[in-house]
């Protein structure tokens, strides 16, 4: 696939003001998000997803994780744990640093994050700012932002352990580990994909901002002094990794973070924005956290942290080039970016609502559907679906008109449907997008979506 190519445009009919209710709607309604302990009431800002989602997501991290490993061969995999020493987050500055300003309204009792006022609703007066409604406010006091538990019997503080906001931490210090068992050297990097938690004071805008989330981080260690030249290599990297999944070009934007935005180990950074119909948001960091994370686990630890260089005859702690997306906001940015509406002459069911997404991406790559339950047309179908779920996720359908079957399969995102009719020896095939129609042989379906698929 070329750099960039779409998939299709969001049809001037959607408003943007509009689109993330529509996309919720849909989101349950095919089975991709799911709010979680549902019938309970929920449970603010946690989601679960569903069989669609779950494939979604699936494909992603699995995109993710090849582009990585398989892409670059100085790049190894890791999955650290949940739990890790509370030291570690000491060493980090999670515990000192890791914090948000809270405010409380006296009148209405909502909390907010105090320098996010403007941008907050009161919870009484939703069209008004905390600032602006009159009520009054508590002085700012500070919030940390991790879970905190115990490990073992006794609920004490020398039991204390946290859930980790961020998995970076457990690459770093197992940073030696991977690169002695590997036989690597520097330049190298070590790709995680983990669930995270934040207990954040105003999490929403759907699964964007969630208090458990998942993330995919690749972490690149690299000798000081090339540290720049990295940095700028894996900025372009990841921003040609999110247009080939499809996204649109003029959607993307890169924002780089002033001395005021920095965060207190980074050298520089740079995040890649992506324009929801909220306004523009990080979906990815890419990071020159210097040699800052390595050096704290070493003054913490106790133990050395550095490689030694046989080139020089010298020792040296490596300077880290961080790239690190959210792996729900990714998908979230793939909903956004897919979800279109379109009128088709002819059709009184009202606009066609269909996910453009890329064929590696969809969840469902193809949908199959006999015409009649005459002619031996299930047993076709059956036998042309046994052979392609072996390769992808695909889905037959048999209930309903094929107009109302063709409109399933277009809020599902599958970017084929092929109809097993009385023609004996082949199926027509329908592009999703084009909605163009080509009959092809029964015995060359798989070959056909291999070619489409891995455009």
């Amino acid at each position: 696939m070329a750099k960039g190519l779409e998939f299709g445009k969001n049809s001037a009919m959607v408003d943007p003001k509009e689109l993330m209710q529509k996309l919720v709607s849909l989101c349950k309604r095919r089975g991709f998000i799911f709010q979680s302990s549902e019938v309970y009431g929920g449970l603010n800002s946690c989601y679960d997803y569903g069989p669609l989602g779950t494939e979604l997501k699936n494909n992603l991290k699995r995109r993710w994780m090849e582009s990585m490993t398989r892409d670059f061969e100085d790049i190894e995999p890791l999955d650290s744990s949940i739990l890790m020493h509370p030291k570690i987050w000491e060493a980090s500055g999670h515990v000192a640093n890791f914090t948000d300003p809270l405010v409380d309204c006296k009148t209405c009792k909502a909390r907010f994050r105090a320098d996010q006022l403007e941008t907050s609703s009161c919870g009484q007066k939703p069209s008004k700012s905390p600032k602006n409604c009159g009520g009054e406010l508590t002085a700012p006091r500070m919030f940390n932002l991790m879970f905190k538990t115990f490990m073992g019997p006794v609920e004490d503080s020398s039991a204390v352990v946290y859930l980790r906001p961020e998995t970076a931490q457990g690459i770093y210090v197992n940073f030696l580990n991977v690169m002695n068992t590997s036989r690597q050297k520097i330049p190298l990097g070590i790709a995680q994909i983990g669930k995270a938690f934040r207990n954040e004071i105003t999490p929403g805008n759907f699964v964007f901002r969630m208090r458990e989330f998942e993330q995919m981080e690749m972490q690149y260690f690299v000798k000081p002094g090339t540290d720049s030249e990295q940095f700028e290599r894996w900025k372009e990297i990841r921003l040609n990794w999110h247009l080939e999944n499809g996204l649109k070009k003029e959607k993307l934007r890169f924002h780089q973070h002033g001395p005021n935005e920095l965060a207190h180990y980074a050298k520089a950074a740079f995040d890649i924005q992506y324009e929801f119909p909220f306004g523009w948001q990080e979906i990815e960091g890419i990071h020159n956290r210097s040699d800052f994370d390595l050096k704290q686990h070493e003054q913490h630890s106790g133990k050395k942290l550095s490689v030694f260089d046989e080139a020089t005859k010298s020792a040296f702690v490596p300077f880290i080039i961080e790239t690190s997306v959210g792996c729900d906001r990714s998908l979230l940015t793939l909903l956004v970016d897919a979800y279109d509406e379109e009128t088709v002459a002819g059709d009184e069911e009202g606009p066609r609502v269909v996910l453009r997404f890329h064929p590696r991406i969809a969840p469902l790559k193809a949908c199959i559907f006999p015409l009649t339950k005459k002619e031996g047309q299930p047993e076709r179908a059956q036998k042309i679906f046994d052979e392609i779920k072996k390769h992808w996720r695909v889905q037959m359908d048999e209930s309903g008109s094929i107009g109302k079957r063709y409109r399933r399969a277009d809020e599902a995102g599958a970017p084929f449907c092929m109809t097993v009719d009385q023609e004996a020896g082949s199926v027509t095939i329908r592009d999703r997008d084009s909605m163009k129609q080509e009959r092809v042989g029964d015995t060359q379906v798989l070959e056909y979506l291999k070619k489409r698929i891995n455009l």
